[in-house]
């Protein structure tokens, strides 16, 4: 497909998780965007609402296909629905599904809602997702300290109030062919009704940021669902 990529990064990290891939997608002539949503989360809520239509200013009109990784792909219906006819595709890598009428705190266990809460302060922020995890996880997923330092650095704090919000309804969806590539054995549900829905589904064994130390696998494995979206 000849469509311009947009790249979206989870909200609960930052775009420069994406930047990789890109350098590897640009070298091999496709046209690639990052949209950034970071600056989605200091001016309140809504939050989904203003993320969609960062995604969605992306497109500027042109033909695009929106990738998402990880917690961007509950976005990619909304904001496809507001980009139009303009996006040609979606590939959800490692990623959420659209959830409309529900929020994040609705569709994982109860005892990851409860941490989450627990993580909160007095003002209702949670610590970057980089520190929810412990310093060994995150270690033993980059085990390269400079990665890992630039990595968290990205991450932002993240307003509770956002995992507690609706998503909205979107149109009918998806009007576009999509994809899903699974990296972790966490995302084994999506990729389970991704299949359900006919999509082409792959599955590149690693981990769930395999785009920041395997960039090339990903986007080579992104390259051949891309030739399978028609």
């Amino acid at each position: 497909m000849a469509a311009r990529l947009l790249l979206v990064h989870s909200p609960l990290v930052g775009p420069a998780s994406w930047d990789a891939v890109a350098v590897d997608l640009a070298g091999r002539g496709y046209e690639v965007g990052l949209p950034d949503l970071t600056g989605t989360l200091a001016a309140g809520p809504p939050y989904i609402p203003r993320q969609a239509e960062t995604i969605a200013r992306a497109t500027a009109g042109r033909p695009a296909v929106l990738i998402g990784h990880s917690g961007a792909g509950p976005l990619l219906a909304l904001a496809g629905a507001l980009a139009g006819i303009t996006v040609q595709g979606y590939v959800f890598v490692d990623a959420g599904l659209p959830i409309p009428g529900q929020s994040w705190m609705d569709t994982v266990p109860a005892e990851l809602s409860a941490q989450v809460r627990d993580m909160a302060d007095a003002q209702g922020w949670l610590p970057p997702w980089s520190q929810w995890w412990g310093d060994e996880v995150l270690a033993e997923l980059l085990p390269d300290p400079r990665m890992r330092q630039d990595f968290a650095v990205g991450c932002p704090r993240l307003p509770l109030a956002m995992f507690r919000e609706v998503h909205p309804a979107a149109p009918p969806w998806p009007v576009a062919p999509a994809a899903y590539l699974q990296l972790s054995e966490a995302y084994e549900d999506e990729a389970a009704t991704a299949r359900k829905l006919g999509w082409p589904v792959a599955r590149l064994p690693g981990h769930h940021l395999a785009l920041l130390t395997e960039p090339g696998l990903v986007a080579a494995s992104i390259r051949e669902l891309l030739g399978q979206l028609r």
